[in-house]
């Protein structure tokens, strides 16, 4: 008994004559170890002790924690952050970062977590960082507390807030503190003051806080509360309109592109090209072995892919465009019922090869960093990539606007479009026209396969989502006008934003179909008549 007693207070000593930051070292460590040990329903308080630290490796270990690669050793119980190692797992010691070696999965037994330890390690991870010296991490921490705010974070969140300079961080974290005050045991004014603020600023994010506060509500604060649902609700009707007029645009740009190549074939040789979308399919896929040739062999110019992407899809599927004019289209001339279904049968041999070639299933094209993400002005979300398929489209408008005005080919073009007996008698020679037309709109069209690459599925059968409608926007617009199919594209994409809320995606495109069609009787020659062979014949 004597050398028992002996034994435990010769430990205290060397405990107490321990370093403080060992001693703390070996406290987080007990933490840590207790995770294996303990139940799913008591999760929540070891996560809550392991953040009160506020030591810097709780982060690392909570994250492992919340992705499941958090694993327990079955012979002494300690616990490691884990990494995949072929058949074993490659330790990591969760307090000094430093490698342990690695294990067979047998020996280790992983800490398990459900949705509501995932939620109490994202509140823990946004306290625990909201003092971070990194701008960026303090911001995200503060939207994390706000998406899950819990009051045991409010003293945490109010003391962040003294010392936040930036003011975007600030604004999270009062909105942060304000759903944690409605949810607390504080004065009925500062909860008054909390609803006030969230109605001002707090957005779509506020809605759940708010209507979640209106069940418990205190007498006094269930009008304010209401009154601010009903203000935020009123807000979001307008920014709701204003994200469709967004939708509406991107989509129009998506149908410029889709149909523009096909507004000057159409307009200048009155072909009804049903290939024009495996044109759009060819240019996406050469994105597609673009990027796998970067990926593979040049990995540092990923960046800039698409650039390089761009004159080779306008060359090759222009290429193939004039082969099929020469090939087949010059034999159809004044037959559209042929060309119509001619083309129908060269779209299906397109669409087979490159289904044989690469297979039917969708092939990944990335996305550079500067056409990743997004960002949120006002009530707005906006996608990079869809930012810059709008201004590309318009680019791409403007340079075959300047190629048909004020070049010598685009003089000839219009001169066969207004009158081909008149210009064949002046000397232009018509078929070249019609062979490098066709081929300019099959360039574009594998252009429009690039930018479309970056929000759509690269498959055999991208093209046939867009055929349909791309007619639509040139018969709509006025057959051959590029200004027509500029207004015809954007108005019949808002149209088809606004109308799918109500009518759903397939009964709003056929509402669509149908007021064109009501429209075409009344205008045959669609928004911008544009005097051609087409319209003559």
């Amino acid at each position: 008994m004597y050398r028992i007693i002996q034994t435990v207070l010769a430990m205290l000593f060397l405990f107490a004559a321990m370093p403080q930051g060992l001693r703390a070292a070996e406290g987080l460590r007990n933490l840590v170890n207790a995770l294996g040990e303990a139940k799913l329903s008591a999760m929540d308080e070891h996560i809550a002790a392991l953040a009160k630290t506020g030591e810097p490796e709780v982060v690392a270990i909570l994250d492992a924690l919340g992705a499941g690669n958090l694993y327990a050793r079955k012979t002494d119980g300690q616990v490691f952050l884990t990494k995949e190692s072929g058949s074993n797992l490659a330790l990591i010691d969760p307090i000094s970062g430093e490698s342990a070696g690695e294990t067979p999965k047998a020996a280790m037994s992983k800490i398990k977590v459900n949705n509501s330890v995932r939620r109490a390690v994202r509140a823990a991870l946004g306290g625990l960082t909201l003092l971070s010296p990194d701008r960026a991490q303090r911001l995200k921490a503060a939207q994390s507390v706000l998406q899950t705010p819990d009051v045991d974070a409010l003293d945490a969140v109010e003391n962040a807030l003294v010392a936040e300079k930036d003011e975007a961080v600030r604004t999270v974290l009062e909105q942060a503190r304000a759903a944690m005050l409605l949810a607390s045991d504080r004065p009925i004014e500062e909860k008054k003051e909390a609803v006030r603020l969230l109605r001002e600023n707090g957005g779509r994010e506020a809605l759940p806080v708010l209507s979640a506060a209106l069940g418990s509500a205190e007498n006094g604060l269930e009008q304010d509360i209401e009154a601010a649902i009903a203000s935020i609700e009123q807000a979001q009707e307008f920014w709701n309109a204003g994200q469709n007029v967004w939708y509406g645009l991107s989509l129009g740009s998506v149908l410029l592109l889709a149909a523009i190549g096909l507004a000057i074939t159409f307009g200048v040789m009155g072909i009804i090209n049903m290939a024009h979308g495996e044109m759009v399919m060819l240019g996406a896929y050469t994105t597609f072995l673009v990027q796998d040739v970067v990926r593979t062999s040049f990995p540092h110019l990923f960046e800039w892919s698409l650039a390089i992407a761009l004159p080779l899809a306008f060359l090759f599927t222009g290429t193939v465009g004039l082969v099929l004019e020469r090939g087949v289209i010059r034999f159809l001339y004044g037959r559209p019922l042929e060309t119509l279904l001619a083309t129908w049968g060269i779209s299906l041999i397109l669409q087979q090869s490159v289904r044989t070639i690469f297979g039917p299933t969708n092939r990944e094209v990335g996305n550079p960093f500067w056409m990743s993400g997004a960002f949120e002005p006002g009530g707005l979300t906006i996608t990079w990539n869809r930012l810059w398929i709008i201004v590309f489209a318009l680019a791409v408008f403007a340079a075959l606007l300047f190629l048909l005005k004020k070049t010598p080919m685009g003089l000839q073009m219009r001169a066969v479009t207004q009158n081909r007996r008149m210009a064949s008698s002046m000397g232009i020679r018509t078929p070249l026209v019609d062979a490098l037309t066709f081929a300019l709109g099959s360039g574009i069209a594998g252009i429009a396969g690039v930018a479309l690459s970056q929000i759509d599925n690269v498959s055999p059968n991208l093209g046939q989502g867009y055929i349909i409608d791309s007619f639509m926007v040139v018969v709509f617009g006025g057959v051959g006008n590029l200004w027509g199919t500029l207004v015809g594209a954007f108005s019949l994409g808002i149209l088809n934003k606004f109308l799918e809320p109500y009518a759903g995606a397939v009964l709003g495109k056929i509402l669509v179909l149908v007021l064109i069609i009501l429209f075409i009787q009344k205008r045959p020659r669609g928004l911008f008549a544009l005097k051609g062979r087409a319209v003559e014949a």
